[in-house]
């Protein structure tokens, strides 16, 4: 007769009497918290909180010490300090994007993506005009930004894992203290290193150029932690192969980091895309579409918001800022949700 073989235990998991009890916590926890704000001197959604957080934290701690002891009480106290910290997380994330979602739906008409403010105001009923100029001078800023930032960041990236000579120190820390450098910093530099003296004139070159700095770190510090996860036995192998240094990373090592390198493109454009500052300075911000990087002032989805706030005042005008921030949003989330795909996927 075939024994009957008994399912492992797994003591690591709550059982259902654990989730009824929990469930009973939180409940009083939320009634202890109703209590206080209605009979004592806090009040609103932030004292609800905050009697919530301390209830929770008295009622599992007590609950947990008198069942099982100190060990389980401190267990249970810090699981609920973890919980905590993830929501208060989570609220500013989400209140921000509900707000955008629920705002920025009002900006939205049919023509938005065909068509620029050459002949509307932001005042103008919201059929009027659309935000095509800042679309494409987006689009074209950010793009010249990533020709130019995508091999220095990668090159920097290689020098720095493959190499490694007497500069790689220097150079790594210049990288570090790049990422810090505020956003208004790099378009204070391109307008009194180039447009003063050289250019004369505001452009989306220099909006380019000013993102450029922006870029360049994340580039570099993305792509150089994916070429530290390629094995090192596929460098050791190029080499036993006969293949020299730039032979073994052109033809191992790059192909192998693709799907990072692309990673590192898009945290990059997700880093930039929305940043406003040095755009307000170096690259004019026209309200008609404008094609070309070198000449006029272009348009841009930050600009574009700013100005609508700024010198708007009437619902129309706040209705085409949500709608250029639910744009905006809608692009970052793609960008995010690229690079987390691409990051999930297997290197080497």
């Amino acid at each position: 007769m075939k024994k009957a073989i008994p399912a492992p235990r797994k003591p690591w998991q709550p059982t259902a009497l654990d989730k009824l009890e929990d469930l009973l916590i939180v409940i009083a926890a939320f009634g202890l918290a109703g209590a206080s704000v209605k009979f004592t001197g806090l009040n609103g959604k932030l004292g609800f909180f905050f009697s919530l957080f301390f209830a929770l934290l008295i009622l599992n701690f007590g609950f947990h010490y008198l069942k099982r002891g100190t060990a389980a009480a401190k267990d249970s106290l810090l699981q609920v300090l973890a919980v905590m910290a993830i929501v208060i997380t989570l609220i500013p994330i989400v209140s921000i994007v509900a707000t955008v979602f629920s705002k920025g739906y009002k900006g939205l008409h049919w023509g938005i993506l065909t068509k620029d403010m050459a002949l509307a105001s932001v005042n103008d009923p919201i059929a009027n005009g659309g935000l095509l100029h800042a679309l494409a001078g987006t689009i074209i800023m950010v793009g010249g930004a990533l020709i130019i930032s995508f091999p220095i960041g990668v090159l920097t990236a290689l020098y720095l894992t493959e190499i490694r000579g007497p500069l790689a120190r220097p150079i790594k820390f210049l990288v570090q203290a790049m990422s810090g450098v505020p956003s208004i910093v790099a378009g204070l530099f391109i307008l009194s290193s180039l447009i003063y003296p050289v250019t004369k004139q505001l452009s989306g070159l220099m909006g380019s150029l000013a993102l450029t700095i922006l870029m360049i770190p994340t580039i570099a510090r993305t792509a150089e932690e994916m070429l530290h996860l390629i094995p090192n036995e596929l460098r050791e192998a190029g080499v036993a192969l006969g293949g020299t240094q730039w032979r073994t990373v052109a033809g191992v090592v790059l192909p192998a980091a693709k799907s990072g390198l692309v990673t590192a493109i898009i945290l990059g454009i997700a880093r930039i895309i929305g940043e406003t500052a040095p755009l307000l300075l170096v690259s004019g911000g026209g309200d008609a579409l404008n094609l070309n990087p070198t000449q006029g002032a272009m348009g841009s989805l930050p600009y574009y918001i700013w100005k609508a706030f700024l010198t708007g005042g009437t619902e129309e005008a706040f209705a085409r800022a949500w709608g250029g921030m639910l744009v905006l949003l809608s692009f970052i989330f793609i960008l995010f949700g690229l690079a987390r795909y691409l990051s999930g996927r297997k290197v080497g």
